[in-house]
Order: structure tokens, then C-alpha cells, then sequence
């Protein structure tokens, strides 16, 4: 856990933001593909390898920005 917390400190912030607005929301139209892939997923749809990696790779950084903020110092 240490480790993680070392990475992520490593990370600004504001590039994180940055990721989550670009690649956690792409595209934009006609829907996010993480909206997209987290319906299939609830609706038990989300079975292909390929849609699961879309899916990994654009919750990725919304992950990341929340492990951040959860994984903060305590000032």
C-alpha cells in the first residue's frame, strides 16, 4: 500500500483531471463509453474481451483519481 501511495503521489492532480475529462468521457457523443460499457455491465451484457479492456481503460483513470484522493496524507 505504501508503494501505491508513492505512485500516486507522483501523479499531479491536475493531470488526472485532465484524463478523466478526455479519455474517462470519450467520446462524447452520442454517449461516454464508460456510460455505455457500465450499462452492459449492469444489464449482463458486457462479455466480450474487447468491450471488458474498453471498459478497463476508460474507468482506469477515474479509478486512479479516486485511489488519489482516498489515498491522500491526512494534513
Amino acid at each position: 500500500m505504501a508503494r501505491l501511495r508513492v505512485v500516486l503521489a507522483g501523479i499531479p492532480i491536475w493531470l488526472l483531471l485532465v484524463l478523466c475529462l478526455t479519455l474517462g468521457l470519450a467520446p462524447f457523443t452520442p454517449e461516454p463509453h464508460l456510460w455505455e460499457k457500465l450499462k452492459m455491465l449492469f444489464a449482463g451484457t458486457l462479455s466480450r474481451p474487447i468491450d471488458i479492456f474498453d471498459m478497463l481503460l476508460h474507468a482506469a483513470p477515474w479509478v486512479l483519481l479516486g485511489l488519489k484522493l482516498t489515498l491522500r496524507p491526512k494534513a
